[in-house]
C-alpha cells in the first residue's frame, strides 16, 4: 500500500506540474477524489490496529511489571515489535493523504480556470 499511494501521489504531482497537458481536469479530479477515499480508508483500519496493538503492548507492560512473568514479557516483545511497523506505516498513510488534500486544491483551481 506504501508503494501504491506514493507512485499515485507522485503522478498527480506530474500532472500538476505540467497542467498544459491535462484537458479533462474534471476526471482528473474525480479519480482523485475516487482514490483519497479509498486512502482515507485505509488510513482508518491502520489507524485502529495501530491503537488497539499499542493498548495491548501497555497492558502488557502493566502486567508484566505487576507479575513478573517471562512469558508475558515475550508477548510484549513481540506486539512492540509489530507495533512499530504499524507506526511507520500509519504515519507514511497520514502524511501522503494530507499531501493529497493540498493536491485536490490545485486541481479544483485548474478546474476554475
Amino acid at each position: 500500500m506504501k508503494k501504491r499511494i506514493i507512485n499515485y501521489r507522485k503522478r498527480i504531482d506530474e500532472l500538476l506540474a505540467h497542467p498544459s497537458d491535462v484537458t479533462d481536469w474534471e476526471s482528473v479530479m474525480r479519480e482523485h477524489l475516487t482514490q483519497v477515499s479509498f486512502f482515507q480508508h485505509e488510513r482508518l483500519i491502520h489507524l485502529i490496529v495501530t491503537v488497539t496493538f499499542a493498548l495491548m503492548t501497555m497492558i502488557g507492560l502493566s502486567v508484566c511489571c505487576v507479575v513478573e512473568n517471562i512469558p508475558i514479557f515475550a508477548i510484549v516483545v513481540l506486539l512492540l515489535a509489530l507495533l512499530v511497523p504499524y507506526v511507520g506505516h500509519y504515519y507514511t498513510l497520514e502524511n501522503e493523504v494530507q499531501k493529497m488534500y493540498a493536491q485536490y486544491d490545485l486541481i479544483l483551481k485548474n478546474i476554475q480556470k
